[in-house]
């Protein structure tokens, strides 16, 4: 095993011994001891890989991010109407309702932490806004191409992002409730109809 790939699964433990201990016991009642040894590793392996505590828990948020990042880029990056990329957005939803089963811990911690540590709530609102932003960018062009009609694109999106945090929030809690991925898609088309311009 090279240097690199002994890093990367060092820094794979230590991600997933932090996820088990803020999800049980919560961020505060971690300490990095407890992480290091869930994880194996020493505390100068841990510091090796991240600077803090708080370090370790924004890196948990943009970890699990990234692979959504990477998907809706792709996505939003395709010469498609307005109306079909919200549509393939919305297909995104099942494998993402699927891993947010048994998350709502971590979920509820970082909102926790987020209202008390600056640091936390920039990295935590920060992809609220930046979903926000590309929901908006794409019902302003559906609204240029004259498939939406005229309607103020932040608000709208907006309503966009409440909608699907408060779907995963569900999904986590109450994964066998429904079928999440297929009940936002048709969410996700009455919201379409709404926007959409009527034909005479």
């Amino acid at each position: 095993m090279t240097k690199q790939a002994r890093g990367d699964l060092t820094r794979q433990k230590i991600l997933q011994a932090a996820r088990s201990n803020f999800s049980r016991r919560g961020y505060d009642a971690t300490g990095v001891a407890d992480i290091c040894q869930q994880a194996g590793v020493s505390k100068g392996g841990f510091y090796h890989h991240f600077p803090s505590k708080q370090a370790l828990f924004i890196a948990l948020l943009q970890d699990w991010l990234h692979a959504l990042d990477v998907q809706i880029s792709a996505l939003t990056t395709q010469n498609t109407p307005a109306t079909v990329m919200l549509q393939n957005l919305a297909a995104l939803a099942a494998p993402l309702f699927a891993e947010a089963a048994g998350q709502v811990p971590m979920f509820l911690e970082f909102w926790n932490k987020a209202a008390r540590d600056t640091e936390v709530w920039a990295a935590t609102i920060e992809p609220y806004h930046r979903y926000r932003d590309v929901f908006a960018s794409i019902i302003q062009q559906g609204v240029e191409s004259g498939d939406f009609r005229a309607v103020a694109p932040q608000m709208m999106a907006t309503g966009l992002v409440a909608l699907g945090i408060g779907l995963l929030l569900q999904a986590g809690l109450d994964q066998d409730g429904m079928n999440w991925g297929e009940t936002t898609q048709q969410i996700t088309q009455t919201f379409l109809k709404g926007l959409q311009q009527e034909t005479e």
